[in-house]
């Protein structure tokens, strides 16, 4: 079975080196991680002039690869092959040459540290390549982070920051920027520059460092969907059709989606107390509270047609019967059908 990137992260960080490592799976994030930490930690900077090699999947070919991954180091203990955007390796597919690499995952050079990087997608798992891999190497899948594993994985994060997070600040992240680890973890970067020790980040923090408006987000615009206030909600459609840049429509229609798939697994479960909704639908204690309140003000029939709006909105904003609606009146007539 792949193993999981913050673990083999820990070995790499003890100095733990394999002789190969290959990283995929649809989520980039620690796939660069980790092929930047081997390519910054492997082997010292003196050394890196003759013995780090760095290829691009597109150049190059299974051949060349395994040529330069049997080199001996060069008046050093090891050396480190590293194939970035592996998955675009153009004779990967063929037979011959994951024979190739195949006879070289039974038989490596130990000095040689060789990490293939193959992003945004899974290798087939019933292929014989696969299965050697799985085998013989540090094999590393690197899944999306689910939306209601998000919160948790944020606020692991910041611990790894050496900083925490309070729980509505780690919604207000989860909600507004969603499961991109990368744009993430960019802005949190950019936010946590400006403190010097550890720091309980709020909301405050934010909207300050991050620009996340502490009034008008998404996580403010589904709890007034939620809680059906609509005025509040009309507020902030309007602010974000002011921002349209900054408040992008598609990644609403997929929150509502979310929000409301949400609903309907409580009315599923028939649970309605805060623990036991927390638990079905995997988010903090306080926000199962709004929860709750939501399943009261959306019966399960009001949910299934509020998919069906959320269907035709997109579809609209793909130009699918839009007539001359733009974005944000799309958005507008969306929430005016949901709240009534």
């Amino acid at each position: 079975m792949p193993q999981n990137p913050t673990t083999v992260l820990k070995e790499l960080k003890a100095g733990k080196f394999a002789p190969i490592y290959f990283l995929d799976g649809e989520e980039p994030f620690y796939v660069d991680l980790i092929t930047e930490f081997v390519e910054k930690n492997a082997i010292a900077e003196h050394e890196r002039g003759f013995n780090q090699i760095i290829l691009y999947g597109k150049d190059s070919n299974m051949g060349l690869i395994l040529n330069n991954a049997r080199k001996f180091p060069m008046m050093a203990d090891r050396q480190v092959v590293i194939v970035k955007e592996f998955q675009s390796l153009p004779d990967l597919g063929k037979e011959d040459s994951q024979k190739l690499l195949i006879s070289y995952l039974q038989n490596p050079l130990p000095s040689t540290i060789l990490v293939l990087a193959h992003k945004y997608k899974k290798l087939d798992g019933r292929s014989a390549l696969y299965k050697e891999l799985d085998k013989r190497a540090v094999y590393v899948r690197s899944d999306k982070v689910s939306d209601y594993k998000l919160n948790a994985w944020i606020d692991e994060y910041f611990k790894e920051m050496g900083h925490s997070i309070d729980p509505r600040a780690c919604q207000l992240l989860a909600d507004s920027i969603g499961n991109n680890l990368e744009v993430l973890t960019n802005e949190v970067g950019k936010m946590l520059i400006n403190f010097d020790g550890a720091t309980q980040v709020t909301t405050e923090h934010i909207s300050k460092y991050i620009g996340i408006n502490k009034e008008y987000n998404n996580f403010e615009f589904l709890k007034a969907i939620g809680f059906r206030d609509v005025g509040k909600a009309n507020k902030i459609v309007y602010h974000f059709s002011q921002n349209p840049k900054n408040n992008p429509v598609i990644p609403l229609f997929s929150l509502l989606y979310t929000y409301f798939t949400r609903i309907a697994l409580i009315h599923q479960a028939r649970v309605y107390s805060d623990s036991q909704v927390a638990s079905v639908i995997g988010v903090p204690p306080f926000v199962a509270k709004e929860y709750v309140a939501a399943a009261r003000n959306y019966k399960l029939g009001k949910v299934i047609e509020v998919f069906r709006y959320i269907k035709e909105a997109d579809l609209r904003f793909k130009g699918v019967d839009s007539g001359s609606l733009s974005e944000s009146e799309n958005l507008r007539e969306l929430v005016y059908k949901i709240l009534h």
